[in-house]
């Protein structure tokens, strides 16, 4: 399926732990408490310091908020995409994907050779990994543990670069 077009242009840059309240507000609204998938403040601003480690943002250009984001890694070779989160009220747009290249140029550029992600079984996004070229690797039974009790299976994907 195309994705329609931007209706707002949006600007990939860099981020920093400056940032991340904006990435706290887009997680919560993203992917909230119901599947286990969020990470907490601390979780983000303890990964953020470290080697190879990249925060990038999806802002408007006409009003300057943060609409997405990406945050990745680059070890030795290979690189994984962390956490994407956009807006719900922005999601179907192009953003995504956007943050997605984003990522896999990024990870080439660092010298990775295969870039890895991992998702929620039955998330929507899982269609658009697909269609940038992921292929299934593994499966992680439960590994998703929601407040209410529920576990999640996680969806391992990778591709080379």
């Amino acid at each position: 399926m195309a994705t329609p077009a931007l209706s707002t242009v949006v600007q990939l840059e860099p981020g920093s732990s400056r940032d991340l309240e904006a990435v706290m507000e887009i997680m919560e609204a993203a992917f909230g408490s119901k599947y286990g998938e969020a990470w907490t403040r601390s979780q983000c601003a303890g990964i953020l310091p470290m080697a190879g480690v990249w925060l990038q943002l999806a802002r408007e250009q006409h009003t300057g908020n943060v609409v997405g984001f990406s945050l990745s890694r680059c070890v030795a070779g290979e690189a994984e995409l962390l956490l994407l989160g956009v807006l719900p009220s922005r999601h179907r747009q192009g953003i995504g994907r956007q943050l997605l290249d984003h990522f896999t140029r990024r990870a080439a550029a660092d010298g990775a050779s295969r870039v890895h992600l991992e998702v929620r079984d039955g998330n929507p996004a899982v269609h658009m990994y697909r269609a940038a070229g992921f292929e299934p690797v593994g499966r992680r039974r439960k590994y998703y543990h929601a407040p209410d009790g529920q576990n999640f299976d996680a969806l391992t994907f990778a591709r080379t670069v």
